[in-house]
């Protein structure tokens, strides 16, 4: 399982080998399918220009470093995941393709492909390695665009500071590699991995992912980086833009995230303004943690939870960001199939769910709380103390360390996890249906047991329209909730797969009209959760669209991410709204 780039290391071989097999175990697609069609072009361009433009790519880059996309489709497994298409095609899997991937190595090479493209008209999509599952992974957001795979030849670690505490890295550096290559160098530093430590650290900062620990906001813990803009130009932010002595990085470069004047580092994430080649972070210095959950045994218990947390959180007695569960996250977080727990088509019933979990370590409980404390053995202490008082009001409440449950209960994943160690454990629940799936929806809500309660009753309502389980998780900071729901699917089942995008854009609209907006979502769905943000006649949108025509006048460089069109594609008909369902074809129809 080792890779020169993306693979887990040695001490995660075994967990890894067992987890694709659980995973290809349960699928009945084939491997790869007959391709239906030839190669998806880019828009606009014939067959003859769009050979043409590849073979001078292939003269500027190398022939091994320019691969057209005319092969059969393979989705692969996470940590072999393809930069071809969406792993988890919500729509046929021939829709969202690539006309070709490229790979360049150095951010020489990024402005080469970002020249090129601006040349021949042709767009292009960077991913850093294209393991967002459940946002769309690699594929391009305008089918028959070309991938830019940052990642598999710029995967350097840059530089690792230990009396700084803070490190540089390329696109293709996942928390795996970060991690071991922190270890190797015995540093007493922590990484920030979020639930799976295969992705790129720059790539999730940059879409504004989260974590657990104290670092837990990856994009706020970022300090300087290196953007190749979409005239190839090359831009670095903060300390980075004052030149250091002796043609040297500025010393500061990871120390202060600004430079003098505008701040600019924000519009580069979660838009198509640039590409990102090296970023720094600050890491956190190791410390001494104690992991621990709660369980608590009546579903409307739920608000009260809430309420609780948010006063700990705001007087920082919560250590992490932590997490609150429903029960039957329990279950399928065994990786053992729904089938094990139920018979039929519909979504388990709460009598079911209740009586699966009696039969698991926790036992009979509706949320579970996960949470972890950090510094001396005597701080840790006395804020349990008081954690345990403010939990104890609810009647019925457990509290449970790792040493009480057994020892391949989610607890002790977590506990890696919010210490900063990067594992698999979190791809379980894909096993939930066969060829398991999944899509995000993200909305971020006030923590207040009221709030939580609306966005909840509504997410929950919709599931039961739509016939899913729902599977939500709450990261409950001081003041918002990330409220997480993991609609899990059968991608070989194109009825379900209807059934999701339905529930998707409904929830999107509803949570909306109340005030409750996605934080990210799948690249299919950015063009309607853009269009809830609409204050002020689209003040913010209009800004967008004004930054990337002047940044980006050919609209070569990821049309469509995030809802941000340039003009060249603008109200041409790539837009997709509440009322796109089937999506049988993407694009312009003719």
């Amino acid at each position: 399982m080792e890779d020169t780039y993306s693979g887990v290391p040695s001490r995660l071989s075994k967990e890894a080998a067992e987890c694709r097999a659980r995973l290809l175990g349960n699928r009945t697609l084939p491997a790869s399918q007959p391709r239906k069609h030839g190669v998806r072009l880019p828009p606009d361009t014939t067959l003859e220009q769009f050979e043409s433009a590849i073979q001078d790519l292939r003269g500027k880059l190398g022939p091994d470093n320019v691969e057209v996309n005319d092969k059969a489709l393979v989705d692969g497994w996470y940590l072999e995941h393809p930069n071809t298409h969406d792993a988890f095609h919500i729509v046929d899997q021939e829709e969202l393709v690539s006309s070709a991937a490229v790979f360049p190595g150095s951010t020489e090479e990024v402005q080469i492909i970002v020249r090129w493209a601006n040349q021949y008209g042709i767009p292009i999509y960077p991913i850093s390695l294209g393991r967002n599952v459940g946002y769309g992974g690699a594929a391009p957001r305008v089918p028959g665009g070309v991938v830019i795979d940052l990642g598999r030849r710029m995967h350097n670690i840059l530089k690792i500071d230990g009396e700084n505490a803070s490190c540089v890295v390329e696109p293709g550096v996942t928390y795996f590699k970060l991690y071991e290559e922190i270890q190797r160098q015995k540093l007493p530093l922590w990484i920030d991995p979020p639930d799976l430590g295969g992705g790129s650290v720059l790539g999730n900062a940059i879409d504004r992912g989260v974590g657990y620990t104290p670092y837990g906001d990856h994009f706020a813990n970022h300090c300087g980086m290196e953007i190749v803009l979409p005239s190839g130009e090359l831009l670095r932010t903060g300390m980075g833009a004052m030149p250091g002595p002796d043609g040297e990085d500025n010393p500061t470069w990871q120390s202060f995230q600004h430079a003098f004047g505008p701040s600019v580092n924000g519009i580069f994430s979660q838009s198509n303004f640039g590409i990102v080649t090296k970023m720094g972070f600050h890491l956190m210095p190791e410390t001494n943690n104690q992991s621990y959950c709660f369980t608590f045994p009546h579903d409307d218990d739920f608000e009260q939870i809430v309420d609780i947390i948010r006063p700990l959180a705001q007087q920082r007695i919560l250590g992490n960001i932590p997490q609150l569960r429903h029960a039957i996250q329990e279950l399928n977080v065994t990786g053992r199939p729904k089938s094990s727990f139920h018979s039929g088509a519909g979504p388990m019933t709460r009598d079911e769910v209740r009586s699966a979990a009696k039969e698991l370590p926790l036992g009979d409980c509706s949320w579970v709380f996960y949470g972890t404390q950090y510094g001396p053995a005597e701080t840790i202490q006395s804020q349990l103390e008081v954690i345990k008082a403010a939990f104890g009001r609810i009647p019925g409440s457990r509290f449970f360390l790792p040493s009480d449950v057994p020892a391949d209960h989610y607890l002790h994943s977590r506990s890696l996890v919010c210490a900063g160690v990067p594992v698999l454990r979190e791809l379980d629940w894909l096993n939930w249906t066969p060829n398991g799936a999944h899509l995000f929806f993200s909305p971020i809500a006030p923590t207040r047991g009221r709030d939580a309660r609306t966005v909840h009753d509504l997410i929950a309502a919709a599931h039961a329209r739509h016939g899913f389980d729902l599977f939500p998780t709450l990261c409950v900071a001081g003041r918002e909730i990330h409220y997480i729901a993991n609609i899990v699917y059968d991608r070989a089942d194109a009825a379900e797969k209807r059934r999701a995008v339905r529930l998707m854009r409904e929830m999107i609209a509803e949570c909306a009209a109340r005030g409750f907006g996605e934080y990210r979502t799948h690249l299919l769905f950015a063009d309607q959760v853009a269009a809830t943000y609409s204050w002020g006649d689209r003040a913010l949108m209009r800004l967008n669209e004004t930054i990337k025509d002047a940044l980006d006048p050919n609209g070569v460089l990821a049309p469509g991410r995030n809802g941000i069109w340039p003009r060249r594609y603008r109200g041409k008909g790539w837009e997709l709204g509440a009322e796109d369902v089937d999506m049988d074809r993407i694009g312009p129809k003719a």
